[in-house]
């Protein structure tokens, strides 16, 4: 027996630390294809240049074996003038032309995934072609060497080979007939061949006339027999005028087989019988090994795609060139990737495609900056899969303006998922039939689950040996774990890259930990051995209770033995029993959810979004040293993931991948979390954990239950949250889940603009409390607040826009919108630059209020006049009473005006100064607070001169009253305006 006949295994099972072995290549090679039809803007040519100048194909250096299918003859082997002539003029050359249009229109489709989490982009304008080195079965055969990334850079390089070159003569100079392009999952196998196939359409692949592809999935489900031509024109009608032709013109026809780890394939005699007939029908696995045998059709050429584990179904002999997909094993493949989708027309979603080309360019170079420190993401998009993962996840941070149900952060990981793993079996001669996304579930999923209980992302060979070798019992299994590491392993585990810590593992991509333990828990794999061996028990008992009623009530009918039914009652005790014991997992889930997402020692860390954001983009800045003491490792979007999974339309995307979630496990789990999830809310979050679980909420997309929950958030406090798109749009999505008023919404410093506002307007009508300082709002802005107070369903009844610059134009809006409010009683406009001509536009349209109570306009550089006329206007307000006019360039004139215009109003209080005539004001302390509050956002020297024209009138003051009572007031006033002075002058305060 041939050594591709033996059952030997890809790789050695003595050790994990043989998994090392990266994608082939190195991002410093100089030695790769690159495949690209259009880069988009300046610095897409750029890219395409450098990687073009750094790239070249090397040529094959000595003959490689198992040269099986190939044939002596050259390169490109003469076609009848003859044959070619008669062709095309014959209604086959039309056929072909229909059927390029058709494969053109198929194979150009992109899967729904594209166009719902991004802009839909075709094969043509975004597509770099992965890495493909040529390989032999020998290599493919022999043990892996014990390599990690960082000394597999330091090998010598590979062949590296074209699609396009595939079928070139060998080293040995014969031609190349059939090849097998195998590679892991994600490493861009099907994306490949599509190219391949729409680039024949195109006319880019002139060395065949007639490409026919082949999914094996498809042929895998067909076991009645069919010949060759039945069989192509069964997929492809345009062929059928073709089809005759095959087999008896020098027609170059290519065939394409995608997927062969789905066939069962014997290449026995004894299991296959020889046919060279394309009229006889024989079963679809013995159409494929007998074109491989090339006892079918010889002349046709052959591509294969498979996984590392299904190589050796075909014998070397049959098998004229292997070639191992290696994916984007350089950096500048990946930069290229990165540079072309995101700078992609319509990538930011809006209609203005150069609004945000700015944004656009700064994430390339951002994401083009961590890819060059050889951060963890280098060593993750070395998978093209996963380059796709990093875009849809930006493009979700950045440009979502709106967020229906299907775009959550759950929903791209599910989807992700998906792409990759929809409908494949982890190993098809396996009777189990288990599919490969319910193994990783099972699997991988519990690694990932004790590394988030024992807060770790780091796995040593032990740590993998304990979680996957462990309770291998049964030849089987042992089969499905070798086929899970030759195929699987690495799209999820790579070397950690970090210094000292190069014999570890991580999950490619951290988020993904967090998702699989989600996923672990959720399904319900977190069992004892107990519950494991109750649950098998239960269902044995429960599938027979049944037969054994109706055979007990037939006995109990001929012999009155009272014992029976006694017995039968018990066989029923221990399914309900069982029943309990679901139920109570299910609080168990539930209580797990609530623990992990209000965990205290993680109140204070970044939100969700921004830890995500910065794993993909880094943190700017000086890079920590490698003796630095690393952080404690932080896993919230673990209990986030629970919940998105428990979503529908998750769990409908999941069933597809064999992991079932039923309805009435949703339902329980729901209906537990009530009493834990909605309990924990309602102490009291920090900002940025408010964030998450608002985040939580939005990914759970269970709208009642979210209903619940908000109506219990009676104050929302996300002070100083980079409030983003994104966010913004979670949080309109999850309080408009209910209709209640919410007392207070403090959004400052929390980067809004007027996009924000627009985006939050539903919200920001139901607030009675609207915090909005310190967000850089300008007059745009003020417009949209102009409108919100207009509106006829507002209850915002206390505004503070301090620290905006609100500016005049502004204060014009805010005017308007004072003279029709019927809700506003308190109005801060302290430090939003309004000079005199907004306070006057301002107090030209106080008269027409007829609610408002207090208005703040300090520190707005008011002079004498225009704080003469506001309370002038507010003395004959009807409810206003109080002004406050601190910080401002008011003379001592003007002070003494206004002192003696607020001895004769009737209720109006200015708070000018911390003195009122000889005594000292009763509101010092509010604007001391108010000043210690807002320095770090105001102009030090500034406010040190106030602070000095202040001391002066407290002094002036005292020495003017007799009263030993009041002189003591002025002294403590001027300590505590001194001892503010002096921090200010030393940088303390």
């Amino acid at each position: 027996m041939s050594q591709a006949m033996q059952c030997q295994s890809c790789l050695p099972w003595g050790s994990w630390m043989q998994l090392r072995r990266s994608l082939p290549g190195s991002r410093g090679t100089q030695s790769m294809y690159l495949c690209t039809t259009s880069v988009q803007g300046a610095a897409g040519s750029y890219f395409l240049r450098k990687t073009l100048h750094a790239s070249g194909i090397s040529l094959p250096r000595g003959c490689v074996s198992y040269q099986g299918g190939s044939q002596e003859h050259s390169v490109q082997p003469s076609t009848s003038r003859h044959g070619l002539s008669q062709l095309r003029n014959m209604a086959s050359s039309d056929a072909i032309k229909k059927h390029q249009k058709s494969l053109s229109a198929w194979f150009s489709h992109q899967p729904n995934e594209e166009r719902q989490f991004g802009p839909s982009f075709s094969l043509d304008a975004v597509h770099v072609d992965p890495v493909i080195r040529e390989s032999s079965l020998e290599e493919i055969l022999k043990p892996s060497p014990d390599l990690t990334i960082q000394n597999q850079l330091q090998q010598p390089r590979s062949q590296v080979i074209s699609v396009h070159n595939l079928f070139d003569v060998d080293a040995c100079g014969r031609q190349v007939k059939n090849v097998v392009l195998y590679g892991t999952v994600g490493t861009g196998k099907s994306t490949l061949i599509k190219k391949m196939v729409v680039d024949w359409c195109n006319g880019r692949l002139p060395r065949f006339e007639l490409v026919i592809p082949f999914s094996c999935e498809d042929l895998s489900h067909s076991h009645a027999p069919i010949s060759l031509r039945r069989l192509i024109t069964k997929k492809y009608q345009h062929l059928r005028d073709v089809v005759p032709m095959l087999g008896a013109s020098n027609l170059k026809v290519l065939f394409i087989l995608n997927g062969l780890e789905r066939l069962n394939l014997d290449f026995r005699l004894a299991g296959t019988e020889l046919c060279c007939d394309p009229n006889e029908p024989v079963p679809p696995s013995a159409v494929v090994v007998n074109l491989l045998r090339k006892y079918l059709l010889p002349e046709a050429s052959i591509i294969v795609t498979t996984r590392p584990s299904a190589v050796r179904r075909i014998p070397g002999k049959y098998v004229g060139r292997y070639a191992e997909i290696c994916g984007f094993s350089d950096t500048n493949l990946q930069k290229l990737y990165f540079q072309m989708r995101l700078s992609q027309p319509g990538c930011n979603g809006e209609d203005n495609a150069g609004s945000s080309s700015g944004e656009q360019e700064n994430l390339v170079e951002m994401l083009s900056r961590n890819l060059e420190r050889h951060n963890q993401i280098a060593a993750a998009c070395f998978l093209p899969s996963y380059c796709w993962l990093v875009c849809t996840t930006l493009h979700f941070l950045y440009f979502t303006r709106t967020v229906p149900p299907s775009q959550t952060l759950t929903g791209i990981y599910t989807s992700f998922l998906r792409l990759n793993f929809s409908g494949e079996v982890l190993d098809s001669t396996d009777p189990t039939n288990i599919s490969m996304m319910k193994y990783v579930a099972k699997m991988v999923g519990k690694l990932a689950y004790e590394g988030v209980m024992s807060r770790k992302t780091c796995f040593s060979e032990d740590d993998l040996r304990q979680c996957f070798e462990v309770e291998m019992k049964t030849e089987s299994e042992l089969n499905l774990l070798e086929v899970f590491r030759s195929d699987v392993f690495r799209f999820f585990l790579t070397p950690c890259v970090q210094p000292g810590k190069e014999h570890t593992f991580v999950f490619t991509i951290p988020a993904m930990q967090e998702y699989l333990a989600a996923l672990y828990v959720v399904l319900g794999e977190k069992k004892t051995l107990a519950q494991r061996v109750g649950k098998e028990l239960s269902e044995i008992i429960g599938k027979v209770s049944e037969d054994v009623a109706v055979v007990l009530s037939i006995i109990s009918k001929v012999l009155p033995l009272r014992f029976l039914p006694v017995l039968f009652n018990l066989l029923k005790i221990f399914p309900r029993y069982f029943s309990r014991l679901s139920s109570k997992d299910r609080d168990a889930i539930a209580h797990t959810m609530a623990e992990e997402l209000f965990k205290e020692e993680d109140y204070y860390n970044d939100d969700v979004l921004d830890q995500i954001n910065f794993s993909i983009l880094g943190v700017e800045g000086p890079m920590r040293h490698p003796d630095e003491v690393p952080d404690d490792e932080v896993f919230e979007l673990f209990p986030i993931f629970m919940g998105g999974i428990l979503s529908r339309r998750n769990r409908a995307i999941l069933e597809q991948l064999g992991c079932s979630i039923k309805n009435l496990a949703a339902f329980e789990i729901a209906k537990a979390m009530k009493k834990t999830v909605i309990r924990n809310s309602r102490k009291g979050l920090p900002p940025s954990e408010l964030m998450d679980y608002l985040f939580f909420l939005h990914e759970f997309q269970n709208e009642r239950f979210t209903a619940e929950a908000i109506r219990s958030l009676r104050t929302v406090n996300l002070s100083s949250v980079k409030m983003t798109p994104l966010k913004c749009s979670v949080l309109a999505s999850v309080m408009g889940t209910t209709c209640h008023e919410v007392e207070e919404l403090n959004l400052s410093s929390c980067n809004l603009d007027t996009s924000s506002l627009r985006i939050l307007f539903p919200v920001l009508l139901r607030c009675k409390a609207l915090h909005l300082q310190l967000n850089s709002l300008g007059s745009d802005a003020c417009k949209e607040i102009r409108d919100l107070l207009l509106h006829d369903k507002c209850v915002v009844s206390n505004l503070r826009l301090a620290n905006n610059p609100v500016g005049e134009q502004g204060a014009q809006y805010l005017a308007e919108a004072l003279a029709g409010n019927h809700s506003l009683t308190y109005l801060s406009l302290l430090h939003t630059a309004l000079g005199d001509r907004g306070a006057e536009v301002i107090a030209q349209h106080l008269a027409k209020n007829q609610h408002l109570q207090e208005l703040n306009l300090g520190y707005n550089s008011l002079t004498d006049t225009a704080a003469l006329q506001v309370v002038e206007v507010a003395k004959k307000h009807m409810t206003l009473d109080k002004v406050h006019l601190y910080f401002n360039d008011i003379s001592e004139d003007g002070k003494r005006a206004l002192h003696s215009l607020r001895m004769d109003q009737d209720g109006v209080r200015a708070l000018v100064f911390l003195t009122a005539g000889t005594d000292v004001s009763e509101y010092w302390s509010n604007i001391l607070n108010v000043v210690q509050k807002n320095l770090p956002f105001w102009d030090r020297e500034r406010v040190r001169q106030h602070l000095a024209l202040i001391l002066q009138d407290l002094e002036s003051s005292r020495r003017q009253t007799a009263n030993p009572w009041r002189k003591a007031k002025f002294l403590r006033v001027e300590s505590e305006v001194k001892k503010m002075l002096g921090k200010l002058q030393h940088g303390t305060l």
